[in-house]
């Protein structure tokens, strides 16, 4: 049973795509927890990490293609999951141990999934709500709630059927009739107002032409090899000039990491990539460039002990290593840096310092990057541009920090190369349709190579291009500045979770000091009498 339950969250899961499977994927693991909570034997936290386990390497086994701490992110993820189940486990036995208590769960399977977000072990990959991805008719409604709505919804359904099954073994008529009624609004009623509002929404805002490029450019053997810089600029040009319409076409979007010939940013102008891409602009009006690289600048006197700081050579210099977005306009340069950094890949924990100048993606990149410590827009021709940068796309509140500061528009830069044609590419293009949706951002995704695309303000698909296949494509997105709910107010539903999960720990550790009280006062009496 733990090990289907790990194999429905995987058939659930894009790219995979059977999303109603994720509907009964924790009734046998719920079902296991209420017969050991009952008395049978079996151990709660080792059946969890199996079935976690199962769920995790079954769904991102394609990570080892990139580094071998794959193994390590599996383990810890399924770990940190069970520890989770445990502990609702532990709290549902002790403050109420019957199928009611089975809600549980939620909050503190909720607030696991905003750590997910925030801990040095970011890894939101698997959050619940990612799950309707291939579903985007039915979840139109997280322009108020995020994934963190479809996280509530996915726990709610389970605990359900896992209740009317309970209620109907224990013959418990109302509870069942109740139970049913519960589920069938929940499961129904969010698809059935969902669908209304796909049906009828039409995307807001101004006509802006966006060109995207895939220059399809080898990570591992190509594009850090400094034999083909030159040419990966070459052909982000070559493959967008066909495309261009001179006064009309306000942005070309390449992938992140393209420029790679190591940019200082107190000398930008002179940059062979950055001044070839200037004159290409310059022959158009108002277009402008957006392409990711990597950037550098000098630590400040006083800060060389800033952790990503690195020692230049021997020398007393220090610098910092961005993994940067540029917008280049004429004579116009503008950049941010990547704030949400791969955990190992991009950023090692400071507890880790004998790793600080290594990294785990074989020696391709090394040390730790530095980040902005917030979302930063980037204004154009009357446009804000939110630049998401690879894994970024994966954090909803973070992206819809762009739009509260003003995005019209969403880019994000991705390189998906590292994992070869596996499912990770296209479980990574899934998460701009959850994006779009959040925010009511029309969102323009190029990768280096696996798949860039277009996508509308309800999370359609509006054009994308092939695996390994140099491409550019070209479409008409509306910039809408309207700020959605969502946005404005981030996870506040995983936050709302974090106080009750507060509450029920302090509930479960009062009422276990005070059952053991009545235990070692039962004791005593029971000593006492056979003394007398």
């Amino acid at each position: 049973m733990a090990i289907l339950t790990g194999g429905l969250l995987t058939a659930a899961w894009p790219t995979w795509g059977i999303a109603p499977a994720v509907f009964i994927a924790f009734v046998p693991l719920l079902l296991i927890e209420g017969r050991i909570a009952q008395g049978e034997k079996g151990k709660v936290f080792w059946l969890s990490f199996l079935a976690f386990l199962v769920w995790n390497v079954a769904t991102t086994w394609w990570v080892w293609n990139a580094t071998p701490a794959a193994t390590l992110a599996w383990i810890l993820n399924a770990l940190f999951m069970a520890i989770v189940f445990w502990m609702f486990h532990l709290t549902k036995k002790r403050v109420c141990n019957n199928p009611w208590g089975n809600f549980f769960l939620i909050p503190y399977w909720m607030a696991f999934e905003l750590l997910t977000y925030w801990w040095a072990a970011k890894w939101p990959w698997l959050n619940l709500g990612h799950v309707f991805s291939s579903q985007v008719s039915w979840i139109q409604w997280y322009e108020y709630t995020g994934v963190a709505g479809g996280t509530l919804w996915v726990l709610l359904v389970n605990i359900l059927i896992t209740n009317i099954i309970q209620f109907f073994k224990a013959r418990e008529a109302k509870s069942i009739v109740a139970s049913i009624v519960l589920e069938a609004m929940i499961l129904l009623v969010p698809i059935i107002i969902s669908t209304r509002v796909y049906k009828h929404y039409e995307d807001k805002g101004e006509d802006t032409e966006v060109i995207v490029v895939q220059q399809n450019c080898d990570p591992w053997n190509e594009q850090f090899n400094n034999q083909f810089y030159d040419q990966v600029i070459q052909n982000n040009i070559d493959l967008s000039r066909p495309l261009v319409t001179s006064g009309k076409t306000r942005f070309i979007v390449s992938s992140e990491s393209a420029i790679q010939e190591g940019i200082w940013l107190h000398e930008t102008n002179n940059s062979k990539a950055l001044n070839t891409l200037r004159d290409y602009v310059t022959q158009f009006p108002e277009l402008a460039f957006v392409i990711g690289g990597t950037t550098m600048e000098w630590v400040p006197k006083g800060m060389e002990d800033d952790f990503p700081a690195r020692q230049l050579g021997s020398s007393d210099r220090y610098y910092y290593c961005h993994n940067s977005a540029l917008l280049i306009g004429g004579d116009d340069l503008q950049h941010r840096n990547k704030s949400q950094l791969a955990p190992a890949v991009e950023a090692i924990p400071e507890w880790m310092g004998f790793l600080r100048n290594f990294s785990l993606t074989m020696g391709i990149a090394r040390g730790t990057l530095k980040g902005d410590p917030e979302a930063r827009v980037m204004t154009y021709g009357g446009h804000k541009i939110g630049a998401a940068i690879c894994y970024e796309s994966a954090f909803g509140e973070y992206v819809g920090s762009f739009c509260a500061k003003g995005a019209d528009l969403i880019f994000v830069l991705t390189n998906d190369g590292w994992w070869g044609d596996t499912p990770g590419y296209k479980q990574h293009f899934e998460f701009s349709k959850l994006r779009a949706i959040e925010n009511r951002r029309c969102i323009a995704r190029s990768a280096n190579t696996g798949r860039s695309g277009f996508f509308n303000q309800r999370g359609d698909v509006l054009q994308q291009t092939k695996y390994w296949e140099a491409a550019a494509i070209k479409a008409t997105l509306k910039a809408n500045k309207e700020v959605t709910f969502y946005a404005k107010n981030g996870d506040y539903l995983s936050r709302i979770a974090v106080y009750i999960t507060f509450v029920l720990l302090i509930t479960w550790i009062a009422k276990t000091f005070l059952d053991l009280g009545k235990s070692r006062k039962a004791a005593k009496t029971s000593g006492t009498r056979k003394k007398k």
